[in-house]
């Protein structure tokens, strides 16, 4: 006998990770993984996002965690770089990769960007949303810019 989930017990159900058969425990309450190592990760993965998703004091606590265990761990990433050769070069050659996609090279940083743009004048204007649509400026948010000359 298949079944979809939440077997009794002689009923084989399908794992929702593998989509294999398997007999599920009679002390587990809808039980929807079978008990391979890769199946429970991904049940574990999944309740860890909505539990992420859906509990802020968990998100809290997790950060909170991860602040503490980078900080008793400062120096994990230098000494991984220097155990792992092979990953710093693959690293740096797909970053190379990911930066001639992305722009030119000599334009990686912009170290002054004001000078292309001379039109700017001191005053007040109206920062308005463009998805917004509006022809009154109800959604309008007013900036005072002042120009600093360069000496």
């Amino acid at each position: 006998m298949v079944s979809s989930g939440g077997g009794t017990m002689n009923q084989m159900i399908r794992c929702a990770h593998c989509n294999c058969l398997f007999l599920p425990n009679p002390k587990v309450k809808n039980q929807r993984y079978c008990s391979q190592k890769d199946c429970q990760r991904a049940r574990k993965r999944l309740w860890q996002q909505q539990k992420m998703a859906g509990d802020n004091d968990y998100q809290a606590n997790q950060k909170d965690a991860q602040k503490t265990w980078r900080q008793q761990n400062s120096n994990y990433w230098s000494r991984y770089r220097d155990q792992h050769p092979q990953y710093v070069s693959r690293n740096r050659l797909l970053q190379k990769h990911r930066d001639s996609g992305r722009r030119s090279p000599d334009r990686l940083a912009k170290m002054d960007p004001l000078k292309q743009c001379s039109s700017f004048k001191t005053g007040s204007y109206y920062l308005i949303p463009e998805s917004s649509g509006l022809l009154a400026k109800m959604d309008a948010l007013i900036t005072k810019v002042i120009l600093i000359p360069v000496s």
